[in-house]
């Protein structure tokens, strides 16, 4: 079993300190404020009674590739077990740190285990291809126009109107980037999912500031077989 203290890995965690460390005082109070209060509606809320367990099967659909051609996840794993990995988009400085995390620590295990690494958002391929680019990431990703893995796990949902409008502030609007012009967003997931499409591990973040620790996704797979 790996963990953080064998490989002396630094923990996504430390690296979301880090970041609010050093943009604390970078964004507007008010901005802040209206943040930290959906993050604490999020986490009071928890995970969606409906949400997908383990040993339940793997929502698939018609998805776009970073060139915008048509897919499938099960297409994208190839016929392997996969992680796949939930995030909001390429505009969410979290989804990328967490990604880059996965990228420096999580692809060569993954390698060594011959199982798939795919990524999946509801922004538009060219988003999709951003977040690949500006993260210098070598596994799948991929856009879902519509949310329908999200929906399909229940894990779909959206910012308060108080939320859509900081991000405004902030000079992001969500209809502008999402594939489908919604503000649907995925709560960020970690799911593993057998060759047969099986989910045999899954783990839900309501708060997005919190992400699935590479620790702890090794340590699932050992289950895996």
């Amino acid at each position: 079993m790996t963990s953080t203290a064998d490989t002396n890995q630094t923990t996504i965690a430390d690296r979301v300190a880090q970041f609010q460390q050093g943009t604390a005082s970078q964004l507007p109070e008010d901005v802040v404020s209206t943040f930290s209060a959906e993050q604490a509606q999020l986490r009071a809320a928890g995970v969606p009674a409906g949400a997908a367990a383990p040993g339940g099967p793997m929502p698939d659909a018609e998805l776009l590739d970073v060139r915008g051609e048509p897919t499938t996840l099960a297409q994208s794993a190839g016929g392997r077990s996969a992680v796949v990995v939930l995030y909001r988009g390429a505009w969410c400085p979290y989804c990328n740190l967490t990604l880059r995390a996965y990228q420096e620590e999580l692809v060569p295990q993954l390698a060594e285990r011959d199982v798939a690494l795919v990524a999946i958002s509801p922004q538009k391929p060219d988003g999709s291809l951003s977040t690949r680019e500006i993260n210098e990431l070598s596994f799948i990703v991929l856009s879902d126009p519509g949310n329908q893995i999200a929906a399909g796990l229940g894990v779909l949902t959206a910012p308060g109107e108080a939320a859509q409008a900081a991000q405004r502030d902030l000079g992001l609007d969500l209809a502008d980037v999402n594939a489908d012009g919604t503000h649907g967003l995925p709560m960020p997931t970690v799911a593993i999912v057998d060759r047969a499409g099986t989910i045999r591990w899954i783990d839900v973040h309501p708060d997005y500031t919190t992400r699935t620790e590479v620790a702890d996704i090794v340590e699932a797979l050992s289950g895996l077989g």
